[in-house]
């Protein structure tokens, strides 16, 4: 990890290096902090699973570091959405728009944006200064 960004409050967000190790050192930050916030653990596996998958990709792709930010949005601050939610937003220096795929039942890869778009409420990716991201939000209990 190159650094920690901010693990206040209701965000956090971290930069990764474009090393092998990225991947599993993501896991292991926002499953520690989803815990820290006290949420559901079947959120917790399912963040942990789509920002691994997302973080692959950047790993697969993108020779730069790697942003993870994660933020847990509340109904009752007046702010989209309506209902609780969390925001993950992983972030690589490579302008490209991911491309989403079918994989055959015998390819190694090309699953990771399925999984996004089955499990989370919506997702997206969008064009930074240096590069993109992209995004997902799972709805939360409350």
């Amino acid at each position: 990890m190159v650094g920690v960004i901010d693990t206040e409050g209701a965000c956090a967000e971290w930069t990764f290096s474009a090393e092998p190790d990225a991947v599993r050192a993501a896991r292991h930050v926002v499953r520690d902090t989803l815990r820290s916030w006290e949420l559901d653990a079947a959120i917790g596996d399912v963040t942990v699973l789509l920002v691994s998958e997302l973080v692959t990709n950047s790993l697969r792709y993108a020779h730069g570091p790697i942003g993870v930010r994660m933020i847990r949005l509340h109904a009752d601050d007046g702010s989209f959405p309506a209902h609780p939610a969390l925001l993950v937003e992983v972030s690589d220096p490579l302008p490209d728009p991911p491309l989403e795929r079918a994989a055959g039942p015998d390819d190694e890869g090309g699953r990771g944006l399925q999984l996004v778009a089955c499990s989370a409420r919506r997702w997206g990716t969008r064009k930074g200064r240096s590069g993109k991201t992209v995004w997902f939000e799972l709805a939360l209990p409350g």
